[in-house]
């Protein structure tokens, strides 16, 4: 059978067309092959590791004043925006206004700082007591005596003729005067020499019965209601002397401690009743609240004014169990706000809790940054995002986060080769929001990193 010429040319056509397409469907899907990976050379560069949350600024320290008693506002001395020191008095009430107990703590003032300024100030009664301790070892003295009376002769024989002398020239005296006095006791009363003469008639006579009482004694002995008194007054002056002598010994060495610390207390107690109808600052701040105004018409626990510490300004966080081990006391921070948005601010990582509080997202832990050239542009209130930088890495090989998946437990990237998606396992070190530093695996720089590796892996946080 003879076969036609042109059959053949067409069959050689079909074939050719046949080839002819095969390559181009075959190279058309290489080519759709590799287009579907989304590829970056890895290379090395530095990374900075940070840890960011958002807080509210807060002072170091912040006081809410309110009213301790009820009345009238006198008169407020502060606006917002006043630097205060502490102790100084902000607002006042009309002091008739208030309870009794306040207005009489003013007198209650008065006395305990005499009764201070005594204590420290007089020696008084250092003087009274040295002079009641003296009269007590002479009323001893003088008990004893009686005492020792009734065993022994109150008097020597030598003492008691001395007086029995002294007696009889104290009767002559007597008589002397007396005949003098008769002389002129006819003279008119008002007489200088009828005066002078019944002077020394009385002043002899008083002399006489001293003597007769003196002798008498000498030579006398004492009853037994004069012993039992005796013995009771020595008692007695033993027990006064050991009084004065401890009352004196207390005083000796200067005011009492207790003395002073109860005269102190009692200062105190006046000062703080007070000060009830006072707005007083703690410490030294700027007023930031006010709500108070003369003439108003207040009950106790009613608020009056706010004062902060503005002189260190507080950050608080929470940060992620997860970071929080990549932080320390000291560290630095930078630190924005939305309502300065030309300019960023620093700080410092203040304090660290150790102890974590957990939440529905996890367990963080709090943590206080601290301002470090904070400016009147920052206030108590705001919002501030803080970024901490935990590590900060030069001339490492870094792969994008993205690229990253988990396989069976193995953190993997696929590198492209020869068209063909590979798996290469790594271990990560520092951790960015868009790239993590690679120290282990087999890796090198210059390897094509597919991006966008087979969907079916799961990512790099995967299970």
């Amino acid at each position: 059978m003879k076969i036609n010429k042109f059959i053949l040319i067409g069959l050689a056509a079909v074939v050719v067309i046949g080839v002819a397409a095969f390559f181009i469907i075959q190279s058309n899907s290489n080519a759709a092959k590799d287009s579907q990976y989304e590829t970056v050379s890895l290379e090395r560069g530095d990374l900075t590791a940070s840890v960011g949350a958002t807080g509210t600024v807060r002072s170091v320290q912040s006081a809410e004043l309110s009213w301790q008693t009820n009345g009238i506002v006198e008169k407020v001395d502060v606006k917002i925006g006043d630097n205060v020191k502490a102790d100084a008095v902000l607002a006042s009430l009309v002091q008739t206004s208030m309870s009794q107990a306040v207005i009489m703590a003013e007198a209650d003032l008065i006395t305990a700082q005499n009764e201070l300024d005594d204590l420290m100030n007089s020696s008084a009664s250092l003087s009274q007591a040295q002079q009641k301790l003296a009269q007590a070892k002479q009323a001893l003295e003088d008990a004893q005596e009686k005492v020792d009376s009734i065993s022994f002769q109150r008097a020597s024989d030598n003492l008691i003729l001395q007086t029995q002398a002294n007696t009889d020239l104290a009767r002559k005296e007597v008589a002397l005067a007396a005949d003098n006095y008769h002389r002129y006791e006819h003279r008119p009363d008002g007489d200088s020499t009828k005066a002078t003469a019944l002077l020394r008639l009385t002043t002899a006579r008083q002399n006489l019965t001293d003597l007769v009482n003196l002798y008498n004694w000498y030579t006398g002995k004492p009853t037994e209601l004069d012993k039992e008194t005796y013995y009771a007054d020595l008692a007695f002056a033993k027990s006064d002397l050991a009084d004065a002598q401890r009352e004196y010994d207390r005083l000796a060495g200067g005011p009492p401690e207790s003395d002073i610390a109860a005269a102190k207390a009692r200062i105190t107690a006046a000062q703080s009743t007070i000060n009830m109808g006072k707005i007083i600052s703690p410490f030294d701040g700027v007023v930031t609240q006010v709500d108070a105004m003369a003439g108003d018409l207040i009950n106790q626990g009613v608020f009056a004014i706010r004062v902060d510490d503005t002189s260190k300004l507080l950050v608080d966080l929470q940060i992620s169990e997860v970071d929080v081990n990549s932080l320390k006391v000291d560290q630095e921070v930078t630190v924005s706000f939305d309502a300065v948005q030309e300019k960023t601010y620093l700080g410092k990582v203040q304090q660290i809790s150790q102890y974590g509080s957990s939440t529905g997202t996890g367990v963080n832990f709090d943590v206080t940054v601290e301002l470090t050239d904070n400016d009147e542009f920052i206030k108590p209130g705001m919002t501030a995002a803080v970024t901490i930088t935990v590590k900060d890495i030069k001339g490492a090989l870094f792969v994008q986060n993205r690229a990253v998946r988990n396989v069976n437990g193995q953190r993997v990237v696929y590198v492209l080769k020869d068209g063909v998606a590979v798996p290469v396992e790594i271990r990560l070190g520092a951790t960015a929001d868009t790239v993590s530093e690679v120290v282990g695996g087999e890796l090198v720089e210059g390897d094509l990193i597919i991006l966008n590796p087979p969907s079916t892996d799961q990512g790099m946080f995967g299970g």
